[in-house]
This record gives C-alpha cells, sequence and structure tokens, in this order.
C-alpha cells in the first residue's frame, strides 16, 4: 500500500471512535498503539493526560516547532443508569438544541457491544442533560461511559470521507501522518533540520481545557512554534474542497501574523502558488493545487489560548461539512428548515486532507522565520518615494 491508502486508513479508523471532552481514552489508547510500532517515536503524558509526541534525537534542534489537535469530539458521557431502565446522558459540546429531539445515540459501555437508545427527554439542569431510553437493556453501562450519535459506517465517495468525528480527529490523523512521513525520511538520511512534536490536548469542546493545563504546566517549552490543527465549519467563501487552509484567526482573536506568513510562505512554495491571485493576475497565477488562507470566525480554536499564553502560534483548518454533526445546519440557524434538524456524518474533502498532510511535511522540513512586510515596506519605499517630491 501506498502512504496514501495508509493514511487514509487512519483517518478512517480514528475519526470513528467514540470519545468524548475528558473521555478521550479509546482514542489515545489507538495513539500509544501507534507510537508503538514506529521506531524513533517517543510518546509521554504531561499532568493533564495530554500526549507529546516527539522523534528521538531531535531535542538538539530546539525551539521545537508543534503539530497540535485535540482528542475529543462534542458527544454524551453517562451521569445516571436509572431503576427503569433509562439513561441520563450529559452532553458535553456545542450543538444546537433543535437536534436533540427524539434523536438516536448510541451507548459505548466500556465492556461490551454498543447500544441504541432514542433521546426522549431534555432535563433541565447545569449539566445539559438527556434522557434515552435504549432498545435493549445495556448489560455493563456504567457512569462515565460515551454516547455518541448513531451514524452510519464512514465510506469514503466522490472525493469525500463521510465519518463520525472528523473534529478534530481527522486533523489528529493528519499530524500523525506528517510526523511519521518525517519519521521514515530522517530514517532514510534526510538532515534534521527542526525538531517536530505533535500535542494531542483533552477537553476542548468544552473550553480548550486540555490546552489551557499544557499551557500553565508548561509541557510545551518556551519558545516553541505552535501549528494548532482543527476542522472548521466550511461557508461559501472557505468551502470542502477548496484545499487546506492557513487560519489567521477565529472569532476570539488574530493569531502571530509572522508564523501565519511563513506556513502561508511555504504553502506558496508546496502548492506553486498563492491561494488567491491579485486583481492585477491571470488566475493561472495561481497556486497549482488549491489551498485557502482564511479568518475562519464561525468558531474558536485552541491557537488563541496558545498565543494568549506567550506562544507563538497560528492554525491550519480542514474545512468541515456538518460542522459537529449538525445536517443542513445554514437552514436550520435561518429557520427554513422544512424538515426537522438530524444530525448526520460530518465529511472533509480527501484531497484537502492529503494537501494538510503535505503541507505539515513541508513545515516540518523548514519553516523559517518569516520575513514579515518589512522588506516589501523598504522595497516600495526606495522605487516610488520620489513621488512624494511632487506636486500635491
Amino acid at each position: 500500500m501506498n502512504d496514501r491508502t495508509v493514511e487514509h486508513g487512519w483517518l478512517s479508523a480514528l475519526t470513528q471512535l467514540p470519545t468524548a471532552a475528558g473521555r478521550e481514552g479509546r482514542v489515545s489508547r489507538w495513539v500509544e498503539a501507534w507510537a508503538r510500532e514506529r521506531a524513533g517515536v517517543l510518546l509521554r503524558r504531561d499532568g493533564a493526560g495530554n500526549i507529546e509526541l516527539r522523534l528521538a534525537g531531535s531535542e538538539a534542534l530546539a525551539p521545537p516547532i508543534y503539530f497540535t489537535a485535540h482528542m475529543d469530539h462534542p458527544a454524551f458521557v453517562v451521569d445516571e443508569v436509572l431503576a427503569d431502565g433509562r439513561v441520563a446522558l450529559e452532553f458535553r459540546g456545542g450543538v444546537m438544541a433543535d437536534y436533540f429531539h427524539d434523536a438516536r445515540v448510541r451507548l459505548h459501555p466500556a465492556s461490551g457491544p454498543p447500544v441504541g437508545a432514542r433521546l426522549v427527554a431534555s432535563v433541565a439542569s447545569p449539566k445539559a442533560l438527556h434522557l434515552a431510553q435504549p432498545d435493549a437493556p445495556a448489560s455493563g453501562l456504567a457512569v462515565g461511559d460515551v454516547a455518541t450519535w448513531e451514524l452510519p459506517e464512514a465510506r469514503i465517495e466522490d472525493g469525500l470521507i463521510h465519518t463520525h468525528a472528523c473534529d478534530d480527529l481527522a486533523a489528529l490523523a493528519a499530524a500523525l501522518a506528517a510526523l511519521d512521513r518525517l519519521r521514515r525520511a530522517r530514517a532514510a538520511g534526510a538532515p534534521e533540520r527542526q525538531d517536530v512534536r505533535v500535542l494531542l490536548t483533552r477537553a476542548e469542546e468544552i473550553g480548550f481545557v486540555g490546552a489551557i493545563a499544557a499551557c500553565r504546566d508548561g509541557t510545551m517549552p518556551p519558545g516553541s512554534r505552535v501549528l494548532a490543527l482543527e476542522n472548521s465549519r466550511a461557508l461559501p467563501e472557505s468551502p470542502v474542497g477548496g484545499g487546506p487552509i492557513v487560519r489567521v484567526g477565529d472569532r476570539l482573536s488574530v493569531f502571530s501574523p509572522t508564523l501565519s506568513a511563513a506556513v502561508a510562505q511555504r504553502a506558496e512554495e508546496a502548492f506553486g502558488g498563492p491561494a488567491t491571485p491579485t486583481a492585477a493576475q491571470k488566475a493561472s497565477a495561481g497556486a497549482a493545487r488549491r489551498w485557502q488562507r482564511k479568518l475562519m470566525a464561525g468558531g474558536a480554536c485552541e491557537a488563541t489560548v496558545f498565543c494568549d499564553y506567550g506562544y507563538e502560534a497560528t492554525c491550519l483548518c480542514l474545512p468541515l461539512g456538518n460542522y459537529h454533526n449538525m445536517a443542513d445546519l445554514a437552514a436550520v440557524q435561518a429557520g427554513t428548515n422544512t424538515t426537522p434538524a438530524r444530525v448526520g456524518p460530518e465529511f472533509v474533502s480527501i484531497a484537502d486532507f492529503d494537501g494538510l498532510v503535505d503541507l505539515l511535511v513541508a513545515c516540518g522540513e523548514r519553516l523559517p522565520a518569516a520575513p514579515g512586510a518589512r522588506a516589501m515596506i523598504d522595497r516600495l519605499w526606495s522605487q516610488k518615494q520620489g513621488v512624494l517630491s511632487e506636486p500635491a
């Protein structure tokens, strides 16, 4: 099998693992097994349970570059198993109330097969509780077990992967794919120029809790440069299939401009041109492979946290369809949907995923300090200052 086929297998496997904020064990165990199978990949957990992966022998190449992704996805956690067989579920994440009415879910006992259930009521509670009626006795189900939306098996069709949880497990798969390519290249004799690491965080969907812990505890050394990876809601100006996105900011902040510029520079080099030609250029002046540079203000991501704690940080993301499993979201938000709100598989473009892996590899091979705009500004001054001596 070629690299792409293997990486798409990781993408499919990871995005179907049940996970929730604070209950990321299935994902972390998958990552631990992946690391054990690879010589030279070192794994450690910080005090909050975040996972760091690094390549042995790269420590002298400080400061490190981190690819970060989170291991959770909006989902339920069992709060109580009631005497009448119903289950009280706490929802952890951001999904509109419309999508919970009469919705199907899947209960995942720590031991034993999954059990289907239907949401039958919402409970007024700070925990966002919902009552579910299982289809059959859920033997072995316990407080703390995960429940997810009931969704079909992942499939790759027409250039898209439709799956349970792209956010953020598709980005996690991309980070692992890039690290593995860099590992194999170095084993084959490629020069080691940078200390590239992966940080996988917990509980992002309820407020970046794992990322905050990593910053407070100093999991990443001072001076680290951070490329936070995300899946962001696709919009008409940032479509699925438009290429991976260099995300310069979110709804809360604008990220490190010099690092964003450095990543964009590497994207231009890797993909053969700028994301968007200027108005003075032909369309043919654009990139040979599609990529995007966008603000993506529809949500917030961990890059804001990392920047606020003093790290140089930016974001790379995949445009995401059915954000947080909310199908027909624009119509539901506008109140123009003609059918009841229903959850559905999230989806991303396989070409966008492949592009994100390639861009991460390019940044892992070389991510110089960006020159910023000063060189261009000085050149413009040198060339054009004479017009100021003309009569106004």
